[in-house]
């Protein structure tokens, strides 16, 4: 997968521009703040329907104007013919329209299906340090482009717990909770052997990407935890037994919904003991463990951002990370610097340069 051709027009500082990426590593640098961040948002927009520093309608479209648009160009050969494709995005904050290959999507999600981008920013770190709602969107986002199957159970999911809920909150008790507890615990049961089956698949690359990133950073495995008491209790029979309990709070307090999973690090007894660093490189390592899988089922890597590089990693750490993904065949990724780093000086590899400037970008 490699973008060919991005374009944005009101997004943040740019009313306009457009650049043509090269093949291999990206390097975007500039001041801060003139909208180097801005490119990798757009191509995260792209492929999650949002930005990684919040929603659309919260300063990510240019002031005064009503809409941002985003256009992208890649390239995918997952069977070895080379595929041209084409995404194209008007959002403005609450409404979007949007066209793929020519077509109109009626989904915001069939964009996120076709263009695959792994990010690592400053944010990343919540991936382990974090709620655990971002460490379940982290397993369905994989599960979402590589298991076809995944997205309508997730759906179907999503619906029986909202209609759930409703009954709780109106008190309603009897054969339409019955109904609603068979059909989130069917869809429950099997939206979490999806996770769990995933989850232990991306255990060893982890461990593999940890290994290259850092000789002091030792996976030791990946816990799944459900959202019940799974070994003791099917869903079914944990939803009956909370059913009281529920009804008084008004909403589901066990399920797929409530699900987590921690990290095992050697030497440290959990993700509460780890510095600040050990988590950015903890969770840059999961983030690439996700890419290889995605790599491994797909036939081609995704799309690679990972912004403010020197600012996130040290320069031993820095040149690890390069080492480890211009050594992937076919892989593009897109960086974002103040300068030049050091760490990819050293190392000699070509790369496409782009000068970010307020409301340009030159090549």
């Amino acid at each position: 997968m490699r973008v060919t051709r991005l374009s944005l027009c009101n997004m943040r500082r740019f009313e306009a521009v457009e650049l043509a990426p090269g093949p291999g590593l990206n390097l975007l640098v500039g001041a801060n703040g003139v909208g180097k961040t801005t490119v990798l948002e757009a191509l995260h927009l792209m492929a999650y329907g949002r930005s990684f520093r919040g929603r659309v309608r919260d300063g990510l479209i240019r002031e005064h104007t009503p809409a941002l648009e985003v256009f992208v160009e890649w390239e995918e050969a997952a069977t070895g013919i080379p595929l041209q494709r084409r995404a194209g995005l008007r959002h403005a904050g609450q409404e979007w329209t949007g066209r793929l290959d020519g077509r109109d999507v009626a989904h915001l999600g069939q964009l996120c299906a076709a263009l695959a981008v792994v990010t690592f920013e400053p944010g990343s770190h919540a991936l382990v340090a974090g709620g655990a709602e971002n460490r379940r969107r982290y397993l369905d986002w994989g599960l979402f482009h590589v298991e076809p199957e995944f997205l309508p159970l997730w759906r179907r999911y999503a619906r029986a717990l909202k209609q759930r809920n409703a009954l709780l909150k109106a008190g309603s008790t009897g054969r339409q909770l019955d109904a609603w507890d068979r059909e989130l615990a069917d869809a429950g049961e099997m939206l979490t052997a999806h996770r769990e089956r995933y989850l232990a698949d991306l255990a060893p690359q982890a461990a593999t990407a940890a290994s290259r990133l850092s000789a002091g950073l030792q996976l030791q495995g990946l816990e799944f935890h459900p959202g019940w008491r799974r070994q003791e209790l099917s869903l079914a029979d944990a939803l009956l037994l909370g059913r009281d309990r529920d009804r008084m709070a008004g909403h589901t307090g066990v399920g797929p919904h409530r699900a987590d999973w921690s990290v095992g690090l050697a030497g440290l007894p959990g993700r509460e003991a780890l510095s600040r660093g050990q988590t950015k490189l903890t969770a840059l390592a999961l983030l690439l463990a996700q890419a290889a899988d995605y790599a491994g089922r797909r036939g081609h890597w995704p799309i690679i951002a990972l912004d403010d590089l020197p600012s996130e990693l040290d320069r031993d750490h820095q040149r690890r990370t390069l080492d480890f993904l211009l050594g992937q065949p076919d892989l593009q990724l897109f960086v974002t610097a103040t300068e030049i780093p050091a760490a990819l000086q050293e190392q000699g590899a070509g790369y496409r340069l782009f000068h970010v400037e307020h409301g340009r970008i030159a090549s």
